[in-house]
């Protein structure tokens, strides 16, 4: 320290009293964590597929029933025919993955075994159907007018792209699909056969797949070699449809068999009129 006269002083000089008391550690703060209510990922049980928790109703004569509810927390839907328009409706008919439809699809096309109806009686799916004549509909349209295109320039005659071939294709696919198996579903339910709307959906929507291997092969300018095609792919897609219902439709009685063969019929005539309309071409 500084004194008068600028002599400097030390603290050695100086008086002092007591001391400086000495700081002491707090003591240790003990932090507790609560228990998470967080799932453990990834989640014990497979979900999101449609063979895991919320799969379709199990009973194969209620056409539009209320899913299996997975949490206690989801709103309620409305009873009777009004759930038959909410979303949450379909949502397990489109959760599928890619092997559920890949498998359905290769069933599709060895149609003499007969089984794809027993093995989605529990778990029918919209989604492959859906993409199958979404497919079938630009297939459909691009081949056609790529054969009358070929066949106009071969004989030197000026083309015209004709749009009409798209709206015709949506329409014959979209309601095909629908109409057929919505009227065989009224036929079964007037004989008391037991089937489910989205069943049989889901049947004639896979029935179609074979279409469109053919369409893309009936590019091919020979008459006789396009007739061939729609032939094979209308046999295979009618004997897988007829040999799947068969044994679900014997419950109907005597008239069982021409159910049957009704069925069988009207897929040959589709092959039959995507043949005469598509591929049939006048220059």
């Amino acid at each position: 320290m500084m004194q008068g006269g600028g002599k400097y002083t030390t603290i050695d000089n100086q008086q002092l009293h007591g001391s400086v008391p000495a700081v002491t550690d707090p003591a240790p703060v003990t932090v507790k964590f609560a228990d998470s209510n967080l799932q453990t990922f990834p989640p014990s049980q497979a979900q999101g597929k449609i063979t895991g928790g919320s799969r379709p109703p199990r009973d194969a004569d209620d056409s539009f029933s209320k899913p299996v509810s997975g949490s206690s927390n989801e709103p309620q839907q409305q009873g009777g025919w009004l759930q038959t328009f909410a979303i949450a409706t379909y949502k397990p008919y489109f959760d599928v993955d890619t092997s559920d439809v890949v498998e359905r699809i290769v069933d599709s096309l060895f149609p003499f075994r007969g089984t794809f109806h027993e093995k989605t009686s529990t778990n029918p799916d919209l989604y492959g159907p859906f993409w199958i004549c979404t497919t079938l509909i630009f297939v459909a349209a691009s081949m056609g007018t790529f054969v009358t295109y070929i066949a106009h320039k071969l004989k030197d005659q000026e083309w015209n792209y004709d749009i009409n071939l798209v709206t015709w294709s949506a329409g014959l696919f979209y309601g095909y699909v629908t109409i057929v198996p919505l009227c065989l579903y009224v036929i079964l339910k007037y004989f008391s056969v037991p089937a489910g709307f989205v069943q049989l959906l889901c049947l004639y929507g896979y029935s179609l797949f074979v279409f469109i291997p053919a369409l893309c092969m009936s590019i091919v300018p020979l008459d006789i070699f396009r007739w061939v095609i729609a032939g094979v792919a209308g046999f295979m897609s009618a004997t897988f449809l007829a040999l799947n219902l068969r044994e679900h439709i014997k419950s109907a009685g005597e008239r069982w068999f021409f159910i049957v063969a009704g069925i069988f019929i009207l897929q040959l005539a589709l092959s039959v009129v995507l043949k005469m309309y598509l591929f049939t071409v006048s220059v």
